[in-house]
C-alpha cells in the first residue's frame, strides 16, 4: 500500500556546542551543518529507505529547490510538492554533547499548502493506502477528512503539540504517534478516555517504544548505541514502521525494523542524512540476531 505523506519541508541548521545555551547566554557552536529536514521531509525520506512507496505533499519556497530534489533522489515522489513566495520552512538546531537539542522552527511554506492542493494529491489514492500528516503544515484537517472519505487510513503524528489540531484531526485516525512528552500533553489536554479507541505508537527515546490499542499493549526496547544527534529519530522510527505496516509486515519485525533504523539514525549528525539506508539496518540486525 502506497502512503501519501503531507509534511512539512525544512532547511536544517545544526549547530553543535558544548551545552544548550540557557536564557541570556551566548555560546559559541563548535561546528555548522546544513541539511534536508522537516518532519514530513525526514518521515517520506525514512519511508523511501525502507523500500515504501511515498507521495509527498508540500510547499518550498523559492531557495528551497534542492530539498524537493532531494527527496525526488531517495525515490519519493514529489508531483504534489508546490512553490510558493513564501521563504522554505527552516529550523536553527543546538545539539549538545550529549546529543540533546533545542530547535528553533520557522513554518515559512509549510503553512501555505492550501486545501484544494491536499484534495487533489490524494485523488489517486486508492482504498487501504495511508495518509501521514503532523502539526508542521496547514490542510491538515481537510486531508484528514477527504482520506477518511476515499477509505485510507490515516497515521498521525501530533507534533508539535496542538491541542486544536488533535481535538479536530482525531476523529480521523487510526494510528497515533507520539513521543513520552506529547502523550502526557495530549493525556491533559483531552477528556479522559478520548485517546481509548485510537492506537498508538509511543517512543520513549532510549527506553524504547510502546504499542496500545483496546484490549492490547506492546512494547520494544530501543538498541544500546553511543548518540552522537538525536534530531529526527522519532520521524526515523515512525517512517520505517509505517512503511513495514503498509508492506504488511507483522507489528513485531515493523517495529524492531524501526528500532535499529532509529539506533542507527542517532549515530550520525543531521536529520534526514542521517537516516540508514534498508540494506544498513537489515545489517544491523543480522549482527544483533
Amino acid at each position: 500500500m502506497a502512503i501519501y505523506n503531507l509534511g512539512s519541508i525544512n532547511i536544517d541548521h545544526t549547530y553543535r556546542m558544548a551545552h544548550l545555551p540557557a536564557p541570556g547566554e551566548t555560546i559559541a557552536a563548535s561546528s555548522l551543518l546544513t541539511g534536508l529536514g522537516g518532519k514530513g521531509a525526514n518521515q517520506s525520506i525514512a519511508i523511501a529507505r525502507a523500500g515504501g512507496a511515498v507521495f509527498h505533499i508540500g510547499c518550498i519556497g523559492p531557495e528551497g529547490g534542492w530539498t524537493a530534489e532531494r527527496m525526488a533522489a531517495d525515490g519519493v515522489d514529489i508531483a504534489h510538492v508546490s512553490k510558493s513566495a513564501t521563504p522554505t520552512g527552516h529550523a536553527i538546531i543546538a545539539v549538545d554533547d550529549g546529543a540533546e537539542n533545542a530547535i528553533i522552527l520557522f513554518p515559512g511554506a509549510n503553512r501555505q499548502i492550501s486545501p484544494g492542493a491536499a484534495q487533489e494529491a490524494l485523488a489517486r489514492a486508492a482504498p487501504g493506502d495511508w495518509l501521514l500528516l503532523q502539526n508542521e503544515t496547514s490542510a491538515g484537517v481537510e486531508a484528514a477528512r477527504a482520506a477518511r472519505a476515499r477509505g485510507l487510513r490515516v497515521c498521525y503524528c501530533a507534533a508539535p503539540f496542538d491541542p486544536e489540531a488533535v481535538r479536530a484531526i482525531l476523529p480521523f485516525t487510526d494510528l497515533l504517534s507520539v513521543n513520552e512528552l506529547e502523550e502526557a500533553q495530549l493525556a491533559a489536554g483531552l477528556p479522559e478516555g478520548a485517546l481509548d479507541p485510537v492506537a498508538r505508537l509511543v517512543t520513549y527515546g532510549k527506553r524504547g517504544a510502546a504499542w496500545r490499542e483496546p484490549g492490547r499493549e506492546e512494547r520494544v526496547g530501543a538498541f544500546e548505541v553511543t548518540p552522537v544527534d538525536t534530531t529526527g529519530a522519532g520521524d526515523t522510527f515512525l517512517g520505517y514502521a509505517l512503511a513495514g505496516i503498509a508492506a504488511g509486515l507483522p507489528l513485531d519485525p515493523a517495529r524492531r525494523r524501526a528500532s535499529a533504523a532509529a539506533a542507527i539514525q542517532v549515530t550520525r549528525p543531521g536529520a534526514a542524512e542521517a537516516i540508514p539506508q534498508a540494506r544498513e539496518v537489515a545489517d544491523f540486525l543480522a549482527d544483533r540476531a
